[in-house]
This record gives structure tokens, sequence and C-alpha cells, in this order.
């Protein structure tokens, strides 16, 4: 008979804090901000992103305008749409590609090997391009309507609201499509299918009523086309309509969701 005494059981090592826990923790206003922060320290050494967000839509408004010096009616008709679109899209490209290079870079990984969870950093993003993107809306809306004559019937500060929306709705989208592109060529190539097909359907090209009734139907579920409508809300009415609230309830609601989203598939690194 074995008297051998058993050895003493080694009590378990603590489990490491790992990312995944960090990543379940409720949003943090601190380190929201801080992240904030840390992208547009980061961005202020970036002239050719801050040229872009905030230059090109200008530049483009103008070109528009004096493309069609001799019938400002057209101008009228899609300047306001285009004060919309020009934002939603420069902030798609800045912002997939500026979260695509952080996580490349390994940036990401660090990050979350931290205490900051997945919705902090997305937070601490949008909220970042969210300043830049006001700016940029007050500068393209100001332009338009002060200095290139765009005749609205409306509120210029409905227009500057609708552009402010589609800029983050440009934003979210640019956040959740980097999660699936391995470098910034995949980013980019990312825009003829989440951008393009939104263009044609907005009813800036055709009377969305006029297309397909299949076209027409997925118009319906696709935020650009009520950025639109609400934009030529304010060209034809005085007053605030209730399709205008819907129509920025609706931008504003789509970008939360692609946000939520955005902070579903965020990866840490790029295989």
């Amino acid at each position: 008979m074995n008297t051998t005494p058993a050895a003493p059981a080694t009590p378990a090592a603590p489990a490491a804090p790992t990312a995944s826990r960090y990543r379940t923790r409720a949003i943090s206003a601190s380190r929201t901000a801080a992240t904030a922060a840390r992208v547009l320290r980061q961005l202020r050494h970036d002239p050719r992103s801050i040229a872009l967000m905030l230059l090109v839509p200008v530049l483009m408004l103008t070109l528009l305008r004096f493309v069609f010096d001799g019938d400002t009616r057209t101008f009228d008709g899609i300047g306001a749409s285009l004060l919309g679109i020009f934002p939603l899209i420069t902030m798609f490209l800045v912002t997939s590609i500026s979260t695509l290079r952080e996580r490349t870079s390994g940036t990401l990984e660090r990050l979350l090997a931290m205490p900051l969870g997945k919705g902090d950093l997305i937070a601490g993003y949008a909220l970042a391009f969210g300043a830049v993107a006001v700016v940029q809306s007050l500068l393209a809306t100001g332009l338009a309507v002060w200095l290139l004559g765009l005749d609205v019937v409306g509120s210029p500060w409905l227009l500057l609201l609708v552009a402010l929306l589609d800029a983050l709705l440009g934003t979210a989208l640019g956040l959740f499509v980097s999660a699936f592109a391995a470098s910034e060529f995949q980013a980019v190539q990312f825009m003829p299918a989440v951008i393009f097909p939104q263009l044609l359907l907005c009813g800036l090209f055709a009377a969305r009523d006029t297309m397909h009734p299949v076209l027409e139907a997925v118009s319906d579920v696709m935020p650009m086309s009520y950025a639109v409508d609400g934009m030529t809300q304010v060209l034809t009415h005085t007053d605030m309509t209730a399709d205008f609230v819907r129509d920025a309830v609706v931008v504003a609601a789509c970008a939360l969701l692609v946000l939520v989203l955005g902070a579903a598939t965020l990866r840490r690194r790029t295989p």
C-alpha cells in the first residue's frame, strides 16, 4: 500500500485580465474623451487629411457653382443636395483609412490591451471626427448660402443640420467598413460598393418615384435618400416640416446604428 502523502494542490493562478474583458465594459466618458483628444492630436499633424475634410467640399461646391454660372436655378436645385453628399463622401474616406492605419500599425492592438473597450474607441473616433464634421459643415454651408448665393426658402441652419448629420453618417460608415479592409487600397475600394449605389439612387439624378419599382424600394432603405429629401424640404418650405423631421431622424438613427455595428465588428489587428 502506498503511504506517500499526496502533493498539495497548487492553487490556480488568478486569470490575467484580457482585452476581451475590457471590451465588454460600459463606455466611459473619460476614456472616450481621451481617445478623441488623441485622434485630434494626430489629425493636427496630418495636413492632407485636414485639407481633404475641410477644403474639398468647399472647392467642389465652388466648382459646381461656376459650372452652372449661366443657370443658377440648376445650382439651387442640386447644390443643397451635394452640400450633404460631399461631406459624407470625404468623411467616409478619411475615417476608413485613418482607422485602418491604426490597426495595421498595431496601435489598436496596444490600445485594446489597456482598459479601453471597443465602445470607448468607436465613440472617441466618432467624437473627434464629429468635431471636424461640425467645422466642415459650417464652412460648406456658409460658403454655399452667403458667398455662392444658394437660394433656399427655409432656414440655412436646417441645411447645416442635415450636412452635419451626413458627415456623421460618413464617419460611421468609414469606421464600420474599416473592419473589413486589409489595406488602405481595399478601404478605398469599399467606396463604389457603399457610396456609389446611394449616390445613384438618392434622387439626385432622377426623382425616386420615377425609378423602376425595385430600385425605388432599394432607395427607400438607403440613408442618403433621406438626406437628399431633407435638403429638398429646406429648399421648398419656409418652416420645418414633419417630413424634414422624419428625414433627419432616419439619417441620425442610421449613423447611430452603423456606429454600434462598427464597435461590434472592430478588429484588433489585420491578419
